[in-house]
């Protein structure tokens, strides 16, 4: 028997079996996808660890799956494999809900037992809907946008038992919102949030981003945060630490995590690791691919696992401020960009009080005061702030 387990890094992450791409007594090859875990972040497809026939599925769709559980079992014994194919009944083989309206000639498309769950209870044609799984399967994602989209046809004449139906104006939760708002209740209960307030003037940061790009460089202002962020930690390094039972761990890479919105579907934050160890133009070229896997659902586990230390850029979407943010994942801190726009503000100038116009944003540190006190978190940002302001310039 080989045993199929959740891979271990998930991050402390809470994980679910989303679905089971195969059936007990099914044949699989080695690396065919088996079963679907997902998390806030991300969902991934499990392979198969080696060839044979799927004799025992141990955690079920909708059982939490926590890193290194035993998910289930494949045999490649050749009589146990037939054993297996045996003793399976015929009503275990996941068959598609039957239709009218599917085209004939069709090869129906077999359902795992989460999307048949949710096909019944929201009465949905799944030959209606495109499936964006391998090979065209229909996915449980896709059975909650066709619900949200209101594009869904019933199957069969009405019950007296109705699904529960949605107003144009609904949006039914998925299980990455429910997870997400999960986490945030979980990080705001067990960890004192406290914010501190700082401003930024970015005039150093925009003319160094001008001529870089003048030279074939595009970089955005939220590969200069991160870099800034990870030398700011030489002056606080319980920052990049978090909160344990009996220690304050502080950890040994500066890899961090930046906030990516989804649109509707929620937020993700891909990682950029050890990044107190890259040059800009590489966490530039990292970022560019994390946001792009992220906008088109193609992070891995690996990509949004491991993070230390999170940015939030919130200004791209108009906010000036956004206090406090909650905290990341157990760390034990997360920094927060507003918008950048120009201000009057007052500087001394060659003795004299001057008034200029200069681009500014407010930045805010939110962390967990059991690991930072506040001349700790002061120390960060005015670091931090002093890296934007004199960033050295190209010549």
């Amino acid at each position: 028997m080989i045993e199929i387990r959740v891979p271990d890094e998930q991050e402390g992450t809470k994980a679910v079996v989303r679905a089971w791409l195969k059936q007990i007594g099914d044949s699989v090859a080695e690396n065919d996808p088996l079963v679907e875990l997902e998390t806030d972040k991300v969902t991934q497809e499990v392979p198969a660890p080696a060839a044979g026939v799927l004799t025992e599925i141990v955690l079920d769709t909708d059982a939490e799956a926590v890193p290194g559980a035993l998910l289930g079992r494949i045999s490649t014994d050749e009589a146990s494999r037939a054993q297996a194919k045996a003793d399976t009944p015929e009503a275990t083989a996941a068959p598609s809900i039957p239709s009218a309206a599917k085209p004939t000639g069709e090869i129906e498309t077999r359902l795992s037992p989460s999307v048949r769950r949710a096909c019944l209870q929201h009465g949905i044609d799944p030959t209606r809907i495109s499936g964006t799984g391998r090979n065209g399967r229909i996915t449980r994602e896709d059975v909650d946008r066709a619900v949200s989209d209101a594009t869904v046809v019933s199957v069969g004449e009405p019950t007296t038992a109705q699904p529960r139906q949605f107003s144009a104006q609904d949006i039914p939760h998925d299980r990455m919102r429910i997870t997400i708002a999960e986490n945030m209740v979980r990080a705001v209960s067990e960890a004192p949030h406290v914010t501190a307030v700082f401003e930024a003037d970015f005039s150093a940061i925009a003319a160094h981003k001008a001529a870089m790009a003048a030279k074939g460089a595009k970089l955005s202002y939220t590969a200069y945060m991160v870099k800034a962020a990870a030398d700011a930690m030489a002056v606080a390094p319980a920052i990049n630490g978090r909160w344990e039972k009996d220690r304050i761990a502080i950890v040994p890479t500066i890899d961090v995590g930046v906030g990516t919105a989804l649109g509707e579907k929620g937020l993700v934050v891909p990682v950029v690791k050890d990044a107190g160890s890259l040059s800009l133009q590489q966490i530039g070229a990292q970022l560019e691919e994390l946001t792009r896997k992220a906008r088109e659902g193609k992070l891995d586990r690996s990509d949004v696992s491991g993070g230390s230390f999170t940015i939030s850029n919130h200004g791209v979407s108009g906010s000036l401020l956004a206090a406090p943010i909650i905290l990341h994942q157990g760390q034990a801190a997360i920094l927060g960009i507003g918008k950048l726009e120009k201000r009057v503000i007052v500087r001394e100038v060659n003795g004299q009080d001057a008034i200029l116009v200069r681009p500014m944003a407010y930045v805010t540190l939110t962390i967990d005061h059991r690991v930072v006190d506040g001349h700790q978190t002061n120390a960060w940002l005015t670091r931090f702030v002093e890296i934007l302001e004199s960033w050295p310039q190209q010549h």
